[in-house]
């Protein structure tokens, strides 16, 4: 048996759902443009490149065809690109060789960066990729090893429909002031501190 309060309580549940519905749909109704985006995921937050390999996994899942460039990681034994790379559609490039605090190298760790852009930007000019992944692309820009406005340049000169997504810390302000969409991961609360060293399937 329903009492007045609970029917009462129902309805007003249902004017609001009402009213939320003509809100969303009317925002669903504007928005009709479509074009290739450009995602930029920031912070100092876990999961920004295990983001952008979610979107890959969806990319796929329409059919589209994708390219992954990492910059800065140079192992190659992870778990998404041990998957990723099965897949017929996608494209991988490890473009880095490790930390800087690994490498130890200015000099090298500039040509490997610059060697690097030069890879993706082939990748920028074929209209047959729906969606690129520059994987870390912030930290060569952060630490002055690629030169913005050419990255800049080459990201507006993309085909028209072709997504990208960047990842990394810090994502400069220029890069951002391009985006269509930004998300930044905060850091709560991290398990390495805790002295849990990387997990497969969770960090590698």
């Amino acid at each position: 048996m329903i009492e007045c309060n609970d029917t009462d309580k129902a309805l007003r549940h249902r004017k609001r759902m009402q009213r939320k519905k003509e809100i969303v749909d009317a925002a669903i109704a504007r928005a009709n443009q479509t074009k290739g985006l450009l995602l930029v995921l920031t912070g100092n937050g876990k999961g920004k490149s295990s983001s952008a390999f979610g979107m890959v996994a969806r990319a796929l899942g329409h059919g589209m065809r994708v390219a992954v460039a990492q910059f800065i990681k140079g192992r190659s034994d992870t778990g998404e690109e041990a998957f990723f790379r099965q897949q017929a559609n996608v494209v991988w490039h490890v473009l880095g060789e490790g930390f800087t605090w690994d490498t130890q190298n200015l000099e090298r760790d500039i040509e490997t960066a610059r060697r690097g852009w030069a890879v993706v930007q082939n990748m920028l000019r074929d209209p047959r990729l729906n969606l690129v992944v520059l994987d870390e692309l912030t930290y060569p820009l952060k630490y002055g090893w690629l030169d913005m406005e050419t990255v800049l340049e080459d990201l507006k000169n993309r085909p028209p429909m072709q997504h990208v997504i960047v990842t990394g810390r810090a994502a400069p302000q220029a890069l951002c002031d391009l985006a269509d969409t930004i998300t930044e991961m905060h850091d709560v609360r991290h398990a390495y501190r805790s002295g849990i060293m990387a997990q497969n399937g969770i960090d590698l």
